[in-house]
């Protein structure tokens, strides 16, 4: 942040990415964004070039931000490349290990029988915008290594969640899923322990390699277990009780990931309370 200050800060990022930019956009001063870049009148020099690089001139051909999509994601999912630990993650296929919610997590990540090797792909259902337990996308993206795996010099594994975790945050992590396992509909929500995830970030895939027929049946039958007509096996499978409230306002009206876990009612076109 320091060096961005020094190279000019917001000013020269924005006169950056002018050419990208609705210059005629109000801004709160009511003037247009392309007015009021041309009252700031930044003009680049030496340093602010070197840390804000020209759009003709950038540090890396793409962006260290990835979305990917796939029947694990049909909404999406993203991914901090740039942030990997180990490369080969970043095309990888591995068996899931499935924890259901943050509380299972808790209890069962540092378990000695645990089963789980390098290569599987620790998976974290219910910390989305909704959520099992923790609702409000907590920063709990960020799965821990197994005890058992760091001790064995394991520095980072393929994780997956529909949570987030800090911009700081290190090691190959998809999150943001959508949609999240806190919806009946969910593909995460149904993943269980010993099926094959694929993650190919130059291919933008995330996928679960299951037969759209037994996603359906998963599904159908998940949904049985959240009516109560048969018993519930964990967090992914318990209805959510009504709730009063704000908490119940949220529940009913929070957009997804991709819709930036907002009310729906303060969008452009509203929606219903």
């Amino acid at each position: 942040m320091t060096d961005l200050h020094n190279a000019g800060g917001i000013p020269a990022l924005l006169e950056a990415l002018r050419p990208l930019l609705k210059l005629d956009a109000l801004t709160v001063t009511g003037q247009t964004l392309g007015q009021a870049l041309d009252e700031a009148a930044f003009r680049p020099f030496p340093l602010s070039s070197q840390v804000i690089r020209p759009l003709d001139d950038p540090l890396y051909p793409a962006a260290s931000l990835c979305v990917l999509r796939g029947n694990l994601a049909p909404d999406g999912a993203v991914i901090k490349a740039s942030a990997s630990k180990d490369r080969r993650l970043l095309r990888h296929r591995g068996r899931a290990v499935v924890f259901a919610g943050a509380a299972d997590m808790a209890r069962r990540i540092d378990d000695p029988a645990l089963d789980v090797d390098k290569d599987c792909v620790l998976v974290l259902q219910g910390i989305g915008p909704i959520g099992f337990d923790s609702p409000g996308m907590p920063e709990a993206g960020l799965i821990p290594i197994p005890r058992k795996l760091g001790a064995r010099g394991v520095t980072d594994m393929l994780r997956l969640s529909d949570g987030r975790m800090s911009g700081t945050a290190g090691g190959s992590i998809v999150l943001h899923i959508a949609p999240e396992a806190a919806i009946a509909d969910s593909v995460l929500g149904i993943v269980q322990d010993g099926d094959v995830i694929v993650c190919d970030v130059e291919q933008r895939r995330l996928e679960v390699e299951l037969s759209e027929e037994e996603i359906a049946a998963r599904i159908a039958d998940r949904k049985s277990r959240l009516d109560g007509k048969k018993a519930a096996r964990g967090p992914a499978d318990r209805r959510r009780q009504p709730s009063r409230g704000y908490r119940g306002l949220y529940e009913r009206c929070v957009t997804q990931a991709q819709h930036g876990v907002d009310f729906d009612f303060l969008g452009a076109d509203g929606a219903r309370i």
